[in-house]
């Protein structure tokens, strides 16, 4: 959505949009007329449709049918969906984390951010997250299993808050938000850490703030940052689903999900996000079941 963004031409998902084009959104939806052999009359399906009632799909869209699997339509579009396959495929595959190791997540009540923490939990790891509230640092503690959580707003030196909350350094952080978050956890990161940068939440609007990591840090620390989007582990979405379903069976994850009703609020609830109004998914229902 930005007027120009060097991103915009690293691939086809962040092509800039043209005001009046229909906005692309990860979606559930049942099928009410077919061209495709794949499709039939009724069909649910999950895949990228658009904001809208109606969505026209084009051949070689990514669309599916849906296996519920007895979950609800909503565990497709989060935890079961982009949003686990990015805190599965980021912290495994890119982190390789060991048993112990020492995680901190930023954004750590979101959509991807509550996951890893989950995820890093069953593993085996020690995990504190950050978020900005104290509804959301207490859902960390209490519900989701982190062995710490803070507010950020309450600190005003983010470097000496993580050395208190990491006593013995960073050895994964898995970053949502980018800017001075980043610098204060690369400054506390151990020799050989690993960032996994998932979003850069505090930068998309506002343009004053970018992450200025100490790159002495990074060089003699031999730290590895590195980005990804959710496709890129699309290898490993068997495992995926059939490890996340089994935690979420065993009841030893939750799916954690902010629910607007209503189609003209998918603007409102957009725009949420960069407030840090949702605490975990946030998805707009725009129709009954």
């Amino acid at each position: 959505m930005k007027t120009q963004s060097s991103s915009q031409k690293a691939i086809s998902f962040a092509v800039g949009i043209t005001p009046g084009e229909v906005i692309d959104a990860y979606g559930v939806g049942k099928v009410v007329a077919s061209g495709n052999p794949r499709f039939e009359k009724d069909d649910l399906v999950v895949g990228v449709i658009t904001w809208g009632e109606y969505s026209v799909v084009k051949e070689g869209t990514i669309l599916n049918k849906l296996d519920s699997m007895g979950f609800p339509e909503t565990y497709h579009l989060g935890v079961l969906g982009f949003s686990g396959l990015s805190a599965y495929g980021g912290f495994f595959e890119l982190c390789k984390p060991k048993k112990g190791e020492k995680v901190f997540v930023s954004a750590a009540s979101g959509s991807v951010g509550n996951l890893v923490g989950q995820f890093a939990k069953l593993f085996g790891c020690y995990v504190v997250g950050c978020a900005g509230s104290k509804q959301k640092v207490e859902l960390l503690k209490e519900k989701l299993g982190f062995d710490d959580a803070f507010n950020y707003k309450e600190e005003t030196d983010l470097k000496s808050a993580l050395k208190r909350y990491f006593p013995d350094g960073i050895d994964i952080y898995f970053d949502n938000v980018g800017a001075e978050m980043q610098e204060a956890a690369v400054a506390n990161m151990n020799a050989f850490g690993r960032v996994a940068v998932c979003g850069v939440m505090s930068e998309y609007t506002d343009a004053g703030k970018r992450a200025a990591p100490d790159m002495l840090d990074v060089v003699y620390k031999r730290i590895t940052i590195r980005g990804f989007l959710a496709a890129d582990f699309m290898n490993v979405f068997a495992d995926f689903i059939s490890t996340t379903s089994d935690h979420l069976r065993s009841g030893n994850m939750q799916a954690v999900e902010y629910i607007t009703p209503g189609l003209e609020n998918i603007p409102s609830a957009f725009i949420g996000l960069f407030r840090g109004d949702n605490i975990g998914k946030t998805i707009v229902k725009i129709a009954e079941e």
